[in-house]
């Protein structure tokens, strides 16, 4: 049986969706619904010859679809996902699941009760250094995770339709935003929930010299968050978006009593100045005995190039086909994975307007 994806917004990431899907075994893009003619075709291309459709609703009435992936924009998930909860069709929704936590909080009392399944899209779980890393965190190797932290340094925020990321109001914050893949990675590595976070960040760089109907965008472009744990570890983000020249994007790092894990991720080769694909790395530092080892972590360049994310999107459209193709089982990025993510990201671009820490809970 060959699963068909119905998109609803095909975007810069719907676009990568696509790519993806296009990839894996069982699994098709069937109908594309987005607002905007040129995507609309651009989809229709992509995909091989799609249908397309300027209403969802009209989308979901034709049957033409036996899954959901919503990659509109952020502010208009949660409409989307009100009205698209009917449906008892399996649904893999972009991050963030909304912009703000009573809007997510809202969805999953909409969803309670519903059997088919709803997967946050929380793609940074999926790359393969990060699967090694949290291989070695979950057989020992690291001994008890006490610290996390993140080093994401990037390129800016990209154009896209109707400039919608340029501006809080539409994303949630660059702390939701973008930032809410690492909250997610935190308390799932560390396997506890946040209870405060402390967050220093600026508007310095990027987009200051752009205005949308006379408004300059007021999205953060670096950042230092610090975020306490309940069972006394703690992580902590230094981002940077305007540092797209770091030839390691990600560096994500977990430290215990006996060694430290740092998975090191590329950024994508479009925005290198080499432009071969690039390789992860696993490094793993032995407290003890000082010994350190390096692995290469290979991904194949066929789904390299499919996106902007390390495979990451391909190997998560693969456990969600699998998880729909089983008829059982539960998403393995839950909403209440989502709504998580969020509440950081809020409580982080609240304490960076503040300058206070910020108490938080579920």
């Amino acid at each position: 049986m060959t699963i068909r994806y119905g998109l609803i917004g095909s975007g810069m990431m719907g676009q990568e969706h696509i790519r993806n899907v296009n990839l894996l075994p069982g699994c098709t893009v069937s109908a594309i619904f987005d607002p905007d003619e040129g995507m609309r075709a651009l989809s229709a291309q992509t995909s091989g010859g799609a249908q397309t459709f300027t209403d969802y609703k009209e989308m979901l009435s034709a049957g033409v679809c036996d899954v959901l992936l919503i990659a509109a924009p952020n502010d208009t998930h949660y409409d989307i996902l009100s009205d698209v909860l009917s449906t008892n069709l399996p649904i893999l929704c972009e991050k963030p699941l909304c912009t703000t936590s009573e809007q997510c909080r809202e969805i999953m009392s909409l969803a309670d009760g519903r059997s088919a399944p709803i997967w946050v899209a929380m793609e940074y779980r999926y790359m393969p250094p990060v699967q090694r890393m949290l291989q070695e965190v979950a057989k020992g190797t690291v001994g008890k995770p006490r610290m996390m932290s993140i080093r994401e340094h990037r390129f800016p925020f990209l154009e896209k339709v109707d400039d919608w990321n340029r501006f809080s109001q539409r994303t949630g914050g660059t702390l939701v935003e973008k930032c809410c893949h690492f909250w997610d990675l935190m308390r799932l590595t560390l396997a506890s929930d946040p209870v405060r976070v402390f967050a220093s960040a600026g508007v310095d760089v990027n987009h200051l010299d752009e205005t949308y109907d006379g408004r300059t965008p007021d999205i953060l472009d670096n950042a230092y968050v610090v975020v306490e744990f309940e069972n006394g570890s703690r992580g902590m983000l230094d981002l940077c978006m305007f540092a797209e020249g770091s030839y390691w994007q990600e560096v994500i790092s977990v430290t215990g009593e006996r060694a430290r894990v740092d998975a090191k991720v590329p950024g994508p080769s479009r925005f290198s100045v080499d432009k071969n694909e690039r390789s992860s790395e696993i490094e793993i530092s032995y407290r003890a005995s000082k010994e350190v080892v390096r692995d290469d972590v290979d991904v194949d360049k066929a789904i390299l190039s499919a996106g902007d994310h390390h495979g990451s999107t391909y190997f998560q459209h693969m456990r969600f086909r699998d998880l729909v193709q089983s008829g059982t089982g539960t998403p393995e990025v839950s909403l209440e994975d989502g709504l998580w993510s969020v509440i950081v990201g809020e409580a982080a671009e609240t304490s960076s307007r503040t300058g206070r820490v910020v108490e938080i809970c579920l």
